[in-house]
């Protein structure tokens, strides 16, 4: 255990000390944010707003400042979903740096088994998620406060905390089995770049499933991404879109929460919260299982 919490203690380290890599590893967030600042933001806010102008009696001014504040609020849940993305990418490229310059070879000759070099390193990857993607909820939430949004309740809090640790959790076993096949820092590079991409677009940010076809967003149900930014989105803006839609056709409730990704249906049923932490975590558990393996073989494989 002592061995192993060094090694974890020594990958978070590397991690931090890499200024470069906590930048990029924050890189899509500032993307969805620019893209949200002077582009997507606008279009969801007059969206909404229209949307509630066809019900007479309602207040033009206030229902503005709740749409503004729910898109505030929607973004905000893809960008902390998609950090657990990015983040463990950086981390990871500290074992590429470790195999290219010949230091993983090295901790495998220490009197360490394969299995807790491993562990710490996916332990360091899912810590230095948590960590930022805690640290990006606690920036939104106050962001969101200054512009008027109400403040988390405790129990809130604690809900978001624990999506958090199940979704960096299953993309730090998803990464890990990827750094066993990349083999150069180049080769993670490029991986890191076209990741930084699709998450985006894979978490239903840049464009909401709803705009877009049939088949493009069965594809996007079948990767993780899109279930952790639903959950997200499902908790955070709950009490906005209660306050947004009062008075408003349950029907057409339900319809803009699935074109905007807060509601996801899959076999034509309706996932709770719950049955996204549960489709995660079993992803979590499916790729270390795969990881286990590609270790087995890979240790036989250096025989």
């Amino acid at each position: 255990m002592d061995k192993f919490l060094i090694l974890t203690k020594r990958n978070i380290s590397v991690y931090i000390r890499d200024k470069g890599a906590v930048f990029f590893s924050l890189l899509s967030m500032l993307i969805v944010i620019c893209l949200m600042v002077f582009f997507l933001g606008d279009m969801n806010i007059d969206a909404i707003t229209r949307l509630l102008a066809e019900f007479p009696g309602r207040d033009a001014v206030k229902d503005k400042e709740n749409a503004e504040l729910l898109v505030l609020s929607w973004t905000s849940a893809g960008i902390v979903s998609i950090n657990a993305v990015t983040v463990t990418l950086a981390v990871y490229s500290g074992m590429i740096k470790d195999r290219v310059n010949g230091k993983l070879n090295s901790i495998y000759t220490a009197p360490i088994s394969r299995i807790t070099i491993a562990c710490a390193y996916v332990a360091a990857a899912w810590m230095a998620s948590v960590i930022m993607c805690t640290l990006t909820l606690v920036i939104t939430e106050v962001y969101g406060i200054m512009q008027g949004m109400t403040a988390y309740g405790v129990a809130k809090h604690v809900e978001l905390l624990g999506l958090i640790m199940v979704n960096s959790f299953v993309f730090a076993a998803l990464m890990y089995p990827l750094t066993m096949i990349a083999k150069t820092e180049g080769a993670w590079s490029g991986f890191g770049t076209v990741v930084g991409t699709l998450v985006g677009f894979l978490g239903g940010i840049y464009i909401p499933i709803g705009g877009l076809s049939d088949s493009i967003g069965n594809l996007m149900k079948c990767t993780p991404v899109i279930y952790g930014s639903s959950m997200f989105r499902s908790v955070m803006s709950e009490t906005i879109i209660e306050d947004t839609f009062v008075g408003v056709p349950q029907d057409v409730v339900s319809v803009y929460r699935a074109e905007m990704g807060i509601d996801i249906t899959v076999f034509e049923r309706l996932l709770t919260v719950r049955d996204e932490w549960i489709i995660l975590l079993v992803c979590g558990i499916m790729f270390l299982a795969i990881s286990a393996i590609m270790l087995r073989y890979s240790k036989k494989s250096d025989r």
